[in-house]
């Protein structure tokens, strides 16, 4: 699939050499979560649900914290998401194991740990959900390359202008900021907003089919 271009942000990056102190550091938290690519967050919202409809896939990696995030994301949508329903999605972060990270890094090259794992996993029209700050981490470039290899919808959410990883997904949420911390803190509202939407959007449909 080509990455769907509308999608992207257009808006221009809010810099943040102002920041000086408490107050001003939110001001610019907040001016920039006005900005977010709302249609973008909801896209990946519908993707998401359309994966969990259909018993696929969801495999979801970054670096720094936004390891900690994909490991977030994937305990709300593998756990918060069940509401008394039989099915559940299948998701993995590829952050929580350890031991195979070391090994694939150890033996292989860092570059590789998210791929190789990948591979294991990965069949055409799995979701591919990466999360770097830069967008330009090779390990999360790799992993998406593998995914376009094999078929899957690959979705980014980054910050700065997109990085290398803009280029590589069907949907990229970017935050449109420079500084590392308000991209950090808006990823895990928009994982947040995700998953809240989800949640809505399959109780909503459960109660239908009830």
């Amino acid at each position: 699939m080509k990455p769907d271009r509308q999608q992207l942000s257009s808006s221009p990056r809010i810099f943040v050499n102002s920041v000086t102190d408490a107050q001003s550091y939110f001001s610019v938290l907040a001016e920039t979560a006005g900005r977010l690519p709302f249609a973008a967050i909801d896209r990946v919202a519908d993707l998401l649900v359309q994966a969990h409809e259909e018993g696929r896939g969801v495999y979801l990696f970054g670096n720094g914290g936004s390891a900690a995030l994909a490991s977030h994301l994937a305990c709300d949508l593998g756990k918060g998401t069940v509401n008394g329903s039989p099915k559940r999605f299948r998701v993995i972060a590829f952050t929580d194991n350890v031991p195979l990270m070391t090994a694939w890094a150890n033996d292989s090259r860092y570059e590789d740990i998210f791929a190789e794992q990948l591979k294991n996993f990965v069949r055409p029209r799995d979701l591919v959900f990466a999360i770097s700050g830069s967008g330009n981490s090779p390990n999360v470039l790799n992993a998406m390359r593998v995914a376009r290899k094999a078929g899957a919808v690959s979705i980014g959410l980054t910050g700065f202008e997109g990085g290398l990883l803009r280029s590589l997904c069907n949907v990229c949420i970017i935050v449109p900021s420079d500084n590392m911390q308000i991209i950090e803190d808006l990823h895990l509202s928009i994982a947040h907003s995700l998953f809240t939407t989800i949640r809505r959007k399959l109780h909503d449909y459960q109660a239908l089919c009830a």
